[in-house]
């Protein structure tokens, strides 16, 4: 691999929605590459940017080792007659693919294909798998991993405010605060960059984060800078409910604000008028006081000072995820906040592009421009633009995790057939899905999996056919942070000989189906075809060129195209200044009720099971597990626990431990792991972490590794109603020691230890 030129190359971080600015060039000393690399060494420096003003986090100072990484994949794999995956040709495979495609849906109908695409994709292939799905495949099966990481604040944002953009401010607008309330999201870990941007709410002791953890952000607030609320399980929606009961009933509200930019008061009033502080308090275990405390800090910051509130995964990743964000942003519409020059609420999304992604067509509802699929105006718009009758675009699809559930299923009088064919474009299911165990059982009854990836990920594992990609560095496009700024994303490095980009894989196999409309594989066409495919939409990118991003670095949407003769749009860095994006320009105050308490726990050793990040990884792993010092720091699943909770199950610190659900406790089978008992479910094996950091009745289990060590062997396919979010934040589990052989603890394969059904047949 070989860098393009030995001028560094300007482009942005491959792993979080704060896409903080780097270049990309050859190392000054010459150096090869990490052991069993091949060509040069290249340097990542950190460019001055809104985001992270030069600063990066350990996975964006080394995410240039992956360029060069020995397990790349570099040609096509095709599983033989024996299980093996062997090389083929590019032909061979597409053929193949194609072959298998009209197979199936002869067989079963075109929902018999499903694709499965990634928050990590560029706009561009974001937008040309929505198409190539819908018209190349033909298929209404498409949804993302986005599903489980942005659904709960995208359908509480749509409903409240008409829109979803994670922030709808620039992230330097923080600097100014003197509030900031942090709920469920621990940034000093997932996007450490971040923190700098809360530094003015901790000179001034506002900082107020809301985590059942002790988290890195939470102990942002030690020393006067701040308050943590540490709320029992599955009590954010109380808490929030308890907080605006404290507004209204106290006459905190901005009366002003909210009779002439929302509705719904009204009922709202009704909704929390049950939670007054002493029963917010016995419900969720945070003191009246600090409730009332909390409550005014807004307020006043609100009136007098710069205030905001902001969410992240730790109330989104709910069965009622979509519920909690929404009684957040009533708190926020109540202090006149959204679009205020005093403050604001926004919502931090995960994935790179999550935001891009799932703006131009991969959810299962969703098309270009975010139009909404069953909105005859907007399927008329983009069959114009794709030059197709508008019958030939399917209708709604199914959300994520009941695209996965239907995998293999045969059809029956109550269901229709599952998706015998799947292609997986940047996403690692089989770690990043819930009760991965039956996502492992679901890819192995498809009679085909394609899955289009840069290293054998364990998704890849179970695929009849991998597909090789390109990485961040080798390609070009755009990417949409979590402001919805709109970035370049800049080649810097000659690809291997034998991968290729999705957008070629897409072009060649929608020839082979002979596909209506075009499907280009040259970056800027697509997006130029984007550009108009998302024109009039919410999520406008019509006035966006790359000669524009090029020239100006950055632009936030919408931004419309200018009419002839004015000057181009600036873009919108802060949307809601003027008005909502409802057609009467109005908020919504969403009455929502609390959920119904999580039952008393029957069973000794019994906790509430939290997921999460480590600062060291990213997602499922399949990258930052392959960079040596980042598995170096982090080399094996943790799970934390209490040592009050530890003592008296008598488990040690450093003790392996196995978490299964609880409800697996009261049937007595073997699940082919090493201990004093059988268990009719899968569980993960994991060392004990004691930490007083975590409330007694808690643990958590990071989800970045594979195999016997991956959080979602215990995470069920439980889902958010509204937004199809899975339940990731409140499994029931048990936890009891675990005997591990001596001559296999602590070894990498323990954690990968699960064998490929593909391998198994």
């Amino acid at each position: 691999m070989t860098p393009r030129t030995q001028t560094p190359t300007a482009t942005h971080c491959p792993y979080c929605a704060l896409q903080c600015a780097m270049s990309l060039g050859p190392a000054a000393s010459g150096a090869s590459g990490p052991a069993g690399a091949s060509g040069p060494s290249l340097e990542v420096a950190g460019r001055d940017f809104p985001t992270n003003r030069r600063g990066l986090c350990r996975k964006g100072w080394t995410a240039a080792e992956l360029l060069t990484h020995p397990e790349r994949l570099t040609e096509p794999l095709l599983r033989g007659d024996d299980g093996e995956l062997r090389p083929v040709s590019w032909d061979v495979a597409l053929e193949r693919a194609a072959a298998e495609v009209r197979k199936a849906q002869a067989a079963h109908g075109p929902d018999a294909v499903g694709v499965f695409g990634g928050g990590g994709l560029t706009n561009e292939k974001a937008y040309l798998l929505g198409k190539f799905a819908r018209l190349a495949l033909g298929t209404s099966r498409i949804d993302y991993n986005g599903r489980f990481c942005m659904s709960s604040a995208a359908a509480a944002g749509n409903r409240a405010f008409g829109v979803d953009r994670g922030l709808p401010f620039p992230v330097e607008d923080l600097g100014a605060a003197d509030t900031i309330l942090l709920l469920g999201s621990n940034v000093a870990e997932t996007m450490p960059p971040f923190v700098q941007h809360l530094a003015g709410a901790r000179a001034a002791g506002g900082l107020i984060v809301v985590d059942p953890r002790r988290s890195a952000t939470a102990a942002l607030t030690a020393d006067g800078a701040g308050t943590h609320l540490a709320p029992a399980p599955h009590t954010d929606l109380i808490l929030l409910l308890g907080l605006a009961h404290i507004v209204l009933n106290d006459g905190l509200l901005d009366r002003s604000y909210v009779a002439e930019r929302t509705e719904g008061l009204g009922a709202l009033i009704r909704s929390v008028a049950p939670w007054w502080p002493e029963r917010v308090q016995a419900a969720t275990g945070v003191p009246a006081t600090l409730l009332r405390e909390t409550a005014g800090r807004l307020a006043r910051s609100a009136r007098t000072g710069s205030c905001y509130i902001l969410t992240g995964r730790g109330i989104e990743q709910h069965a009622d995820g979509t519920d909690t964000v929404t009684a957040a942003i009533n708190l926020a519409l109540l202090l006149g906040l959204p679009g205020s020059a005093r403050g604001g609420y926004g919502t931090l999304t995960g994935q790179g592009n999550g935001q891009g992604g799932r703006e131009h067509g991969q959810k299962s509802d969703q098309l270009p421009g975010y139009r909404k699929i069953t909105d005859p105006a907007a399927r008329a718009h983009v069959a114009h633009v794709w030059s197709v009758p508008e019958a030939a675009i399917p209708g709604p699809g199914v959300p994520a995790v009941e695209l996965l559930a239907s995998l293999g299923r045969p059809a029956s009088p109550e269901k229709p057939g599952g998706v015998r064919c799947l292609f997986v474009h940047g996403a690692n299911v089989v770690v990043s899905a819930p009760d991965v165990t039956a996502v492992r059982e679901g890819l192995g009854a498809l009679d085909f999996l394609v899955v289009c990836d840069f290293f054998l990920s364990e998704t890849a594992r179970e695929a009849d056919l991998v597909l090789p990609v390109l990485q961040w560095a080798e390609e070009e496009g755009t990417m949409t942070n979590l402001e919805g700024r709109v970035l370049r994303r800049r080649r810097a490095v000659d690809p291997p000989a034998g991968a290729r980009s999705e957008l070629w894989i897409m072009n060649r196999l929608a020839a082979l189906l002979d596909a209506p409309s075009s499907f280009p594989d040259d970056p800027e066409t697509v997006f130029e075809e984007l550009r108009l495919a998302s024109a009039g939409g919410l999520a406008d990118y019509s006035g966006i060129t790359y000669a524009r991003l090029d020239a100006g670095e950055a632009l936030h949407w919408p931004c419309p195209e200018a009419a002839p003769g004015a000057p181009p749009h600036a873009g919108t860095p802060r949307l809601f200044a003027e008005r909502f994006a409802h057609p009467d320009g109005r908020a919504r105050l969403v009455a929502v009720r609390a959920p119904a308490p999580l039952p008393a726990a029957p069973t000794a050793g019994a906790f509430t099971l939290a997921t999460g990040r480590l600062l060291e990884h990213y997602q499922s792993g399949a990258q930052t597990r392959r960079v040596g010092a980042l598995a170096a720091a982090q080399p094996e699943v943790r799970l934390s626990l209490h040592p009050a909770a530890a003592a008296r199950l008598g488990i040690a610190d450093g003790a392996w431990v196995r978490v299964l659900r609880e409800r697996a406790v009261v049937v007595a089978a073997g699940d082919g792991l090493p201990g004093p008992s059988a268990r009719p479910e899968p569980a993960v094996l994991a060392r004990a972490e004691l930490t007083a950091d975590i409330r007694p009745d808690t643990v958590f289990l990071p989800f970045h590794f594979p195999g016997l060590a991956a959080a979602n062997r215990v995470t069920e396919q439980g889902t958010d109603p509204i937004s199809g979010m899975p339940e990731f934040k409140t499994t029931r589990v048990v936890v009891e020691p675990a005997v591990v052989d001596p001559a296999v603890a602590g070894q990498p394969l323990l954690a990968s230890a699960v064998p490929s059904h593909r391998e198994e047949q």
